[in-house]
């Protein structure tokens, strides 16, 4: 009895053996789809931010107004991100003979994904920062730098928990957004890059004219 114990304790761990294996392969695949399989990728070169209220101010870090007085009508606006992309080759060839991209290697962003984290751990979306979300973005970028300009806080946001009380209440939420941006070269491998910028929500003074 003790030797059929023993039989079947090693089949155990020998099956549990094999199932980590198999996670770790699946967890790599999945890492490796995410990083790019292409021969090509992105760099950020840059993720500024800019007021909704002022679209054109565009900084390294956004101070997002909940709540912005125009004409004396409380007005909400969606803030916007502009991230500056660049191109480069996984193997970049010998400096007499560098390799350079061809249209294949071309990488074309199709969606982002937006997510806020807070330094202090409290990260509950719709409670300590606001709910992530999904926006569509049709940016190529090619042998030059390129730029693109999307949605890096809703204003439905501004009107749900936690950044509605703090038109009242005074109180600053700071954050990280951290932007995924994905896509695929001209052959269809998929890749990604993330880039990430401060946002501090609260009620900040208008400008008055």
């Amino acid at each position: 009895m003790r030797a059929a114990f023993k039989r079947s304790f090693r089949a155990g761990t020998a099956r549990a053996a094999a199932a980590i294996v198999l996670a770790a392969a699946v967890t790599s695949c999945g890492e490796l789809q995410r990083q790019g399989e292409g021969s090509s990728y992105l760099i950020v070169n840059a993720l500024e931010a800019a007021r909704g209220s002022e679209p054109s101010s565009f900084a390294g870090n956004l101070p997002s107004d909940v709540v912005t007085i125009v004409n004396d009508v409380p007005t909400t606006f969606n803030d916007l991100g502009r991230v500056r992309l660049m191109l480069a080759m996984k193997d970049p060839g010998g400096v007499d003979s560098p390799t350079k991209p061809t249209t294949a290697n071309y990488i074309t962003l199709d969606r982002y994904h937006v997510r806020y984290i807070r330094a202090d751990g409290r990260n509950v979306q719709g409670v300590d920062v606001p709910y992530a979300f999904d926006g569509g973005m049709t940016l190529t970028v090619g042998t030059s730098e390129v730029s693109g300009v999307f949605t890096i806080v809703r204003n439905i946001a501004k009107d749900e928990a936690p950044l509605k009380a703090l038109t009242v209440n005074g109180v600053i939420i700071s954050t990280i957004a951290e932007v995924t941006f994905y896509g695929h070269d001209q052959t269809g491998r998929e890749l990604s890059a993330v880039a990430t910028i401060s946002v501090d929500f609260g009620n900040f003074g208008d400008k008055t004219s």
